[in-house]
């Protein structure tokens, strides 16, 4: 029962974190993009608009468990992405606490990668994904 409830718990959490990146893409897609096009990236707006959508699919997949482990997997990927592009070693030497986010991403990830390993739990989740099966 305890092992269930974790799971659960912790399947809400990613889908919490994602789910709040999301609606504030949603809600602040210029300034998304705005600070999207200050890292240098191209296509800012149109990329803004994708991570809303891509955190919109992650959010389902945790809530639902189907494809868990690949979208743990692919989470995994976008949150180092993430670290590394907003908060990398070129932003440390203006604000050290940019390396703490940096860190923090890396925490993330692992948590992830645990999950992507040991799947969505036997309960509320469906039976559906590429990597893991019942």
């Amino acid at each position: 029962m305890s092992r269930t409830v974790a799971i659960l718990i912790a399947r809400l959490i990613f889908a919490g974190i994602f789910a709040m990146a999301a609606t504030f893409k949603f809600a602040g897609t210029a300034d998304t993009a705005a600070y999207i096009a200050a890292a240098g990236f191209p296509f800012p707006l149109l990329l803004a608009w994708l991570a809303a959508i891509f955190e919109v699919a992650l959010v389902l997949a945790f809530l639902t468990g189907a494809f868990f482990s690949e979208a743990s997997l692919l989470a995994g990927a976008y949150v180092i992405f993430l670290a590394f592009a907003f908060h990398g070693p070129s932003h440390w030497e203006g604000n050290q606490a940019e390396f703490g986010f940096f860190v923090d991403h890396f925490t993330f990830l692992a948590g992830l990668l645990y999950a992507a390993v040991h799947g969505p739990g036997d309960k509320l989740a469906m039976q559906h994904g590429l990597i893991w099966r019942r």
